[in-house]
């Protein structure tokens, strides 16, 4: 119930800001249906990239409707000169030729990124068929993260009957230095307030709780929390916290009075990869929670990428979170 809950929030919040997402992926029938439900409902205005008559008969054999959705063929636009000789500038230092531009635009996904960094489109999602590495190396190359993040991450909403968390990062960095993991933590605790309304309580996730073990991997979460609190004094977060002491309010209590985080924690940050990719699956396969995501974030614009395994449904909601999170 929560689950559905927090999804047509999301859905009913993406509506109301008319913003339009670029599902470069046309090639796969997912995003054919995602599309046309995106578009019937209203959540977003939808761009697709391809040919258009390859994509006007897969729908129609699909029984898909794709009247609204705005299709460019991208090997064929009159941007492609103009994007290829924007993606010259921004890598020639690393020895792209304009010739290798323009065939770096004639991938969907790169003018879909584009697309984005351009304000031709609000947000871009992906990966329905691309790996997560070719989804990140077009969003990272062609727009970038902001001023002040030091690094791309991901989170997952976990929504459980009758509480919403989100984890970060559980799909990305494998091990992230304090810095590193600081800049995780106030990207997260950010886009938690984008899309549940809610005030983030983010805890810093480790084995030890307020110096109940001494490890250096210890030190590396004392230390993330600090530049935290020195970047933001406003956001509340703590650390070092045990997971049972981050969300449960009595052993919290007990192992670290006075906290205002702990047991009252909506934003769990994990030490390093392992930890929260392990986390992440043990609270959805036994502890029974809906797993929204994984959703990149530490761009300056929402691209998004999507699970090989991800249904229609699952692209309609990642779009509609792509919405929220833009500008």
């Amino acid at each position: 119930m929560a689950e559905l809950s927090i999804l047509m929030e999301i859905k009913e919040k993406a509506k109301a800001r008319k913003k339009t997402i670029v599902l470069p992926e046309s090639h796969d029938d997912r995003v054919l249906k995602a599309a046309e439900k995106l578009v019937k409902q209203d959540i977003v205005k939808v761009i697709t990239l391809g040919n258009e008559e390859k994509i006007y008969s897969r729908a129609k054999d699909l029984g898909v409707d794709l009247t609204g959705v705005r299709i460019i063929d991208f090997e064929k636009s009159d941007k492609l000169s103009d994007f290829a000789n924007i993606y010259y500038n921004l890598r020639k230092h690393k020895g792209v030729t304009i010739e290798q531009a323009r065939e770096t635009m004639k991938r969907d996904l790169f003018f879909g990124a584009m697309m984005v960094r351009e304000g031709m489109a609000d947000g871009s999602v992906a990966g329905s068929t691309a790996s997560t590495g070719d989804v990140l190396r077009a969003a990272f190359q062609c727009v970038g993260m902001p001023e002040g993040i030091s690094i791309v991450s991901s989170f997952f909403l976990m929504v459980f009957p009758e509480r919403l968390f989100t984890f970060a990062d559980c799909a990305v960095v494998p091990n992230p230095d304090a810095n590193q993991l600081a800049d995780i933590a106030i990207t997260t605790a950010e886009n938690h307030r984008k899309l549940t309304g809610e005030e983030p309580i983010v805890a810093m996730l480790s084995f030890s709780t307020k110096g109940s073990a001494q490890h250096e991997l210890v030190d590396k979460v004392v230390e993330a929390t600090n530049i935290v609190k020195q970047k933001r004094p406003d956001l509340k977060v703590d650390g070092e916290l045990q997971f049972d002491a981050a969300i449960v309010s009595s052993v919290g209590q007990r192992k670290a009075p006075g906290s205002e985080v702990a047991g009252k924690a909506n934003v769990l940050v994990f030490p390093d990869l392992n930890a929260g990719n392990i986390g992440y699956k043990i609270a959805q396969r036994l502890g029974g929670a809906e797993a929204i995501g994984p959703i990149v974030q530490g761009l300056k614009k929402p691209l998004f990428d999507l699970s090989r395994g991800c249904s229609d449904e699952d692209i309609v909601n990642v779009a509609a979170i792509a919405a929220l999170m833009a500008e």
